[in-house]
């Protein structure tokens, strides 16, 4: 859709010219004369940019920038004058223009000069949108615990170095968020994030998915095609789930690793590429090196900065916040009524293990919101939803996961656990669980939780 311009000067024919050249080059334009029906114009159908004179017969157009820029803060508007002097530009600049024009006025001048403006309004608001969302994703990294507050400490330190990245946790434990919190803060930020599910691809397609294909390459292979490897160039590529990979594509990704660059399936093209891996899985991966099952050359390739996603059941104590947090987002995208939350339901949630950790609260909150009945969430709310307390033995159990895995994430529990206990003191942390402390950092290592 074009760009629509108001354009503001008291002489016709600048008026005249300036539209005429301008709806050439593909703008949509709009034309006043004075100070009141500038007002008017923006107030019937705001523009994109302003051009804006600085003499005009009821006014100073710099005064009109200033109660333009409190009132539409994002439009961006170029001053023009043919007085103009350094100070005068300065001034502009100052009070919110984007660009300060002298007369006689040059199409090229103008032409450039709208491009940037308007791109650099574009970019602005893109950016907008990207904090807003992040803002709203990073729910569910709230917490105050010393768990939650490690592991943002580490994210802070993880994010702006160029090594590679493996986060290990449990499903539901927000293991996307965590990644997309270390592009956010790294020096790839401007550039793409780009992710593959490698247990939602089909075994036949990760190949390509990963590395494109050309025209022909398979049955179905119409056009040739980018994976996600070239997609991600100049920024992060987020393998999630990359214990399910095949072994002989683990092959083909450790060379993309090692030498930054791919060859697309069905071609016989180098292609350079320039990206970060950033991994994550729910598995041992160590279990499934000694069973064969994944390449310990692409463990270490892989596990440069391990981050471990800690379960819920670790840091209870956030759930107030990250409760607060979800109710409030789940009120306002459904255009609901906000909604209080109990002292008794802040109990009643914590009395459960949440055993789909940070996913399974958030869904949990969706179902409160929209089936609570009265203005306040209460204990008995949050009993009809989610049953018995699952503060158990019991509560170990999940439905089809190995008992290694169920071991290991209960080893991970219990020590996470004890460290935050003990203020993360490895030494303290070892004699309260009688663990000598070199077994105690060989547990760690193996788990993936670093200190």
């Amino acid at each position: 859709m074009p760009a629509t311009l108001l354009i503001v000067d008291d002489e016709k024919n600048i008026r005249t010219t300036l539209s005429r050249s301008l709806s050439l080059e593909g703008y949509r334009c709009s034309t006043a004369a004075t100070i009141a029906e500038a007002r008017q114009a923006i107030a019937d159908d705001a523009p994109d940019l302003v051009m804006l004179d600085v003499k005009l017969p009821d006014g100073n157009g710099l005064d009109l920038l200033v109660q333009l820029k409190e009132t539409h803060q994002s439009l961006p508007i170029i001053m023009m004058s043919g007085h103009g002097t350094i100070d005068m530009a300065l001034e502009a600049i100052r009070r919110g223009a984007h660009d300060f024009i002298e007369k006689p006025l040059s199409t090229e001048r103008i032409l450039i000069t709208l491009s940037n403006a308007l791109r650099f309004e574009g970019q602005r608001r893109e950016l907008h949108t990207l904090r807003k969302r992040l803002t709203n994703d990073d729910a569910s990294l709230l917490g105050t615990s010393s768990v939650m507050q490690r592991l943002r400490d580490l994210i802070s330190r993880a994010a702006p170095s160029k090594g590679r990245v493996l986060i290990i946790g449990e499903s539901g434990t927000g293991k996307e968020l965590i990644a997309r919190a270390i592009h956010t803060h790294s020096k790839r930020s401007d550039g793409p994030f780009i992710k593959l599910n490698c247990a939602a691809i089909p075994t036949e397609l990760i190949e390509s998915e990963l590395f494109g294909h050309e025209r022909g390459a398979f049955t179905g292979a119409h056009q040739s095609r980018k994976g996600k490897f070239e997609l991600a160039h100049g920024g992060t590529l987020f393998l999630d789930e990359i214990g399910d990979m095949r072994m002989d594509v683990q092959a083909k990704l450790l060379r993309a690793l090692q030498e930054g660059e791919i060859e697309r399936v069905g071609g016989s093209r180098t292609i350079k590429v320039d990206v970060r891996v950033v991994a994550a899985t729910n598995k041992d991966l160590q279990a499934a090196i000694a069973e064969g099952e994944f390449r310990e050359d692409l463990f270490y390739r892989l596990n440069v900065l391990p981050v471990f996603a800690p379960p819920l059941r670790t840091h209870k104590q956030d759930l107030p916040e990250l409760v607060r947090a979800f109710v409030k987002r789940v009120a306002e995208e459904n255009d609901m009524r906000p909604l209080a939350v109990s002292d008794e339901a802040h109990a009643a949630l914590a009395e459960h293990d949440w055993p789909g950790n940070v996913r399974e609260l958030r869904n949990a909150c969706e179902r409160l919101v929209i089936l609570s009945p009265g203005p306040e969430i209460g204990a008995r709310d949050v009993r009809q939803l989610l049953g018995p307390a699952t503060s158990s033995s019991g509560g170990l159990f999940q439905p089809d996961v190995p008992m290694k895995e169920l071991v290991a994430a209960a080893e991970r529990s219990i020590i996470m656990g004890a460290l935050d206990h003990n203020d993360g003191h490895v030494t303290a942390t070892a004699a309260s669980l009688g663990l000598e402390r070199s077994h105690l950092y060989k547990k760690m290592k193996a788990l993936g939780i670093q200190r």
